[in-house]
């Protein structure tokens, strides 16, 4: 599980290297992507994925309506 995690920092990074993406585009990218792991993993039973992700959900607040724009399940809650 973790290891797709490694994969997808590993990709971020190889394109900023690359001069591709503007670093605080790839910082979001790596940020979405760890959400997206943390949610699947939580989704199957993790607890640690499930605090995790509650704990970088709730820090992250200037980027909620975002996320609620482009991950609606993130927030079933609120429906």
């Amino acid at each position: 599980m973790r290891l797709k995690s490694m994969l997808t920092s590993a990709a971020v990074l190889a394109v900023v290297a690359g001069g591709l993406v503007p670093l605080a585009t790839a910082a979001r990218a790596e940020s979405e992507a760890e959400m997206l792991g943390l949610h699947q993993l939580c989704d199957r039973g993790d607890r640690k994925a499930c605090v995790r992700f509650g704990m970088i959900l709730g820090r992250m607040q200037e980027r909620h309506s975002e996320w609620r724009r482009r991950h609606p399940e993130w927030f079933w809650w609120e429906r």
